[in-house]
């Protein structure tokens, strides 16, 4: 009997979409939320998460056939980089671990912004999901297993949850015209790069919503519509390359490979919005239950919000950083190719989200010049940073799809390369030091203040 509760406990707890579910229970029944709106919220949470998975699933099947099609049209090893495919790869090994960290990081990010100066809430679910995904991998191949493992990643990512937004915040000041909410999309990196292009090159350029698109192109701000096209036109050039014979021989089962091209790249376009949609039944319930318990727990926090939550201020730029950032992949994967290093394909995902954010970034600091060459800027940087992410994931590094975002890469490399110097104790040490200096600063700061006030009265 014994033995069976232990086995439905673990099975709980090593189901993220289960475990995610739960975090929304609690924080509704601590709101004190009607039984029906507990029962709706976390149907909902559970639902919205099996449907990310899903929609995960349906993204590396398309890209499985890419990346084939690639390798034998130009003889080489081309990388999509999706965060989604790879935490979908990466689940089946570290669930378990995953979800822990998750957890537990959560709370992490709740302790860190109520006892530091880094007053962010990280809200962003799903982006949660994938960076305890890839801690979990890092600092298992660094040696660290079981309790430690679960700790060390649960400080790791309370502490990126909190610190990136923070690097964002002056540029989401300038965005949004007041300091209410933060920023919560890991690539913070890229759009603080943008931000700072902007107002580098962007003196005297007018801003991006000063310019009239035509209405010919107004399809374009539909992000579906946008990686649909984009995609179809990856995969039939591709499929051109490769030749009818390989694809209708090997992949297509016999369909004119054209069709079988245009199939698969709308079919990765549906993978997105399938996901996209979870992310919504996710967010729109467990965001208000965790948002409700930490406002009560850390007064003055900000919530950290996904990269959307900017789009409004500068539509025109979101559709240049889009364009802008993807062409700066293109260059990148040249040069890559040229270097003979591993071809980091550029991904309509990633440069739609991110680039589309850079571009807003740029705007917002440097207006036209700055959303085009902050963008652009953005692009490479995810086009280069995978590449030196992929060495420290271990045998998920010789997967044909790699982490897409800033600042996953960075976090990774970082923890990688300290883990290579001085392996799992040296990954621990980092991670408590950067965690104690964090909490000292801020209550240095806090005293500091304190004693101010106290000299100023007297």
């Amino acid at each position: 009997m014994v033995e069976r509760f232990l086995k439905l406990v673990i099975d709980i707890l090593s189901t993220p979409a289960v475990l995610v579910a739960l975090i929304s229970l609690v924080g509704l029944i601590i709101l004190k939320k009607p039984l029906s709106e507990i029962i709706k919220g976390t149907t909902k949470t559970f639902l919205g998460f099996l449907v990310i998975s899903a929609g995960a699933n349906i993204i590396v099947g398309s890209l499985d056939p890419f990346g084939q099609m690639f390798q034998h049209a130009f003889n080489v090893n081309g990388v999509v980089p999706n965060n989604e495919a790879i935490v979908a790869m990466a689940l089946t090994e570290y669930g378990s671990t995953t979800a822990f960290i998750m957890f537990f990081g959560m709370l992490a990010n709740i302790l860190i912004a109520r006892f530091t100066r880094l007053k962010f809430i990280f809200l962003t679910g799903h982006h949660t999901l994938y960076m305890a995904c890839m801690l979990a991998v890092i600092l298992a191949v660094s040696g660290l297993k079981g309790v430690p493992l679960i700790i060390v990643g649960s400080l790791a990512l309370g502490l990126i949850m909190a610190a990136f937004p923070a690097i964002c915040q002056p540029f989401m000041r300038k965005i949004t015209g007041n300091d209410n909410v933060g920023f919560g999309h890991f690539s913070s990196l890229g759009y603080a790069l943008s931000g700072v292009v902007g107002k580098v090159v962007g003196k005297g350029s007018r801003s991006t919503e000063d310019i009239k698109f035509p209405k010919g192109l107004g399809f374009l701000r539909d992000s579906s519509v946008t990686i649909s096209l984009t995609m179809v036109v990856l995969y039939v050039i591709i499929a051109l390359f490769a030749g009818p014979g390989f694809v209708e021989g090997e992949l297509s089962g016999g369909t004119h490979y054209i069709v079988f091209s245009i199939i698969q790249g709308v079919t990765f376009a549906a993978g997105v919005f399938v996901i996209l949609t979870g992310v919504r039944l996710v967010l729109a319930e467990i965001v208000p239950a965790f948002k409700g318990i930490s406002t009560k727990l850390v007064p003055n926090s900000k919530p950290a919000l996904d990269c959307p939550v900017v789009f409004p201020y500068a539509p025109n730029a979101v559709l240049i950083g889009f364009f802008c950032s993807f062409l700066g992949g293109i260059v990148g994967m040249v040069a890559l190719g040229l270097a003979g290093a591993v071809i980091i394909l550029p991904g309509v995902v990633p440069h739609f989200f991110t680039g589309a954010t850079a571009g807003v970034f740029g705007n917002a600091t440097g207006g036209v010049r700055g959303a085009t060459i902050g963008a652009f800027a953005n692009g490479l940087l995810i086009t280069f940073l995978p590449v030196f992410l992929m060495p420290v994931l271990g045998d998920l590094g010789f997967a044909s799809t790699t982490f897409s975002d800033a600042d996953f890469a960075a976090s990774g490399i970082v923890l990688g390369q300290v883990a290579k110097m001085f392996g799992a104790a040296g990954v621990t040490v980092t991670v408590v030091g950067l965690v104690v200096v964090a909490v000292v600063f801020g209550l240095f700061k806090r005293n500091k203040k304190t004693n101010d006030s106290n000299q100023i009265g007297a």
